[in-house]
């Protein structure tokens, strides 16, 4: 693989970058739009017949069912981009993801067809996860593998930046809408954003058609047909390495939770708990989403300096420690405040987090597994970790009669849980597989001395 100096960019470079980053945009626009609606819209508008607590659980409930299929969608799509190529996997995924969110915008209340809505909600999620399980592992490969020597962290932390974009775009459109009355929000407002979805596809789709495969993955695909006379099974090369399988998917449990547990639950004690308009958790997310957009990269680059273990546990370690105080200024009522627990609960040490795991978990995986080992990764945690967290935070909270302690203990355990498997896990800063093409090509060499 050809890497530039630090001076800038091959044109291969940047469009992978930019392919990359607006299907990170997208993936979490469509998630971020759904926790959004789902703390504020989906209550009311499909789960109108039930009383206020059993219309928020039955809400994040579809929330939490779309990542089921996450996992499902990571493995199916990990296995293509391994031996298809991640180009193909990225415009499959971004094609179902747009169509997936534009037609929960299209879906009529439950007042007009009944048990029909939420059905149809149900459906459109998981097609959702499925769709959405595919795109991390294929854009974070292939813009890892694409990114200079010594700034693979930088580029990778792109990513999330696209997903601060998200967060502007979904929160921002969705506090614009929030300010108009509300019965035509609830009628029509909240599905523009929805809709908005498939513009949003398109582009990612023109900017696609030109993502070239690196050439770690092209290498290395060439000399396992040569020594084999097949492609190998993703899969099985995974579990090569269970051990980086299984805390690829503990190390991911804390990033994924951290938005959802002061964005997405959040925003729904702010409403429910403080009985607070939605738009001032919207307008929040969107402030969130701004900084995001600056601060991922620079923790990208300090993992560039000090590590990407190291600053993985700065984010674990930093986003417990913040629930509490988060919480306490949701609790005020006070504006300004609420918006301030926002960025200090998950701008500074949840995206430390974020920007930095994508990276990481290409560095534990073969080019060969590589699509495959960062969706099980990434998808199976955020199945575990953040499409249960409103679920759980919601059920917690009740429990304990409206004091939110239950959260702050909770994301305190999962926090530990990732900073132990973060120090258990081996990454190899070796993405472009130098080590592994080595070993093909002394097999391959092996092969045809013999054949002689």
């Amino acid at each position: 693989m050809t890497n530039v100096a630090s001076s800038g960019l091959t044109p291969k470079q940047r469009k992978t970058i930019a392919g990359g980053a607006i299907g990170t945009l997208i993936e979490y626009y469509d998630y971020y739009l759904y926790g959004l609606a789902a703390a504020a819209v989906f209550p009311a508008v499909f789960f109108s017949s039930n009383d206020q607590v059993i219309a928020q659980l039955s809400s994040f409930a579809t929330f939490a069912v779309g990542f089921f299929l996450r996992p499902v969608g990571g493995i199916i799509w990990g296995i293509v981009g391994d031996r298809r190529g991640r180009k193909v996997v990225l415009m499959s995924t971004v094609i179902g993801m747009g169509l997936a969110t534009t037609g929960i915008g299209l879906i009529p209340s439950d007042q007009m067809i009944g048990i029909a809505a939420p059905l149809l909600l149900l459906f459109f999620r998981l097609c959702q996860g499925f769709f959405v399980g595919g795109e991390m592992g294929g854009a974070a490969t292939m813009v890892v593998e694409a990114a200079p020597t010594g700034k693979r962290g930088l580029y990778g932390a792109f990513l999330i930046s696209g997903a601060g974009v998200a967060n502007v775009v979904s929160g921002g459109l969705m506090a614009g809408l929030g300010l108009t009355p509300e019965s035509w929000f609830l009628q029509w407002g909240w599905r523009i954003p929805f809709v908005f979805s498939i513009v949003l596809a398109i582009a990612a789709i023109l900017l696609r058609r030109q993502l070239e495969e690196s050439d770690a993955f092209t290498d290395t695909q060439t000399l396992l047909l040569a020594t084999t006379g097949k492609k190998p099974n993703p899969l099985i090369e995974v579990f090569r390495h269970p051990k980086n399988a299984i805390m690829g998917i503990l190390i991911g449990l804390p990033q994924s939770i951290a938005g959802y547990v002061i964005l997405t639950y959040g925003l729904a004690f702010i409403v429910s708990n403080q009985h607070l308009p939605a738009w001032m958790g919207f307008a929040g997310t969107m402030l969130v989403g701004l900084l995001q957009i600056v601060v991922a990269p620079l923790w990208g680059a300090i993992s560039d300096r000090i590590g990407r273990r190291t600053v993985y546990i700065i984010g674990c370690l930093g986003f417990a420690a913040m629930v509490y105080p988060a919480f306490m200024m949701f609790s005020t009522g006070n504006m300004w405040l609420i918006w301030l627990g926002q960025i200090l609960g998950f701008v500074v040490f949840g995206v430390a987090m974020q920007a930095t795991l994508s990276t990481m978990l290409v560095e534990m995986f073969d080019p060969e597994a590589r699509t495959t080992g960062v969706n099980i990764g990434y998808q199976i945690s955020n199945t575990l970790g953040g499409g249960l967290a409103p679920l759980i935070c919601t059920a917690l909270v009740a429990a304990a009669g409206g004091a939110f302690w239950p959260v702050v203990v909770y994301a305190a355990v999962i926090a530990v849980v990732g900073v132990i498997a973060t120090l258990v896990a081996s990454i190899q800063p070796d993405v472009e597989g130098a080590g592994r093409l080595h070993e093909l090509r002394t097999t391959a060499s092996v092969k045809t001395g013999a054949s002689r």
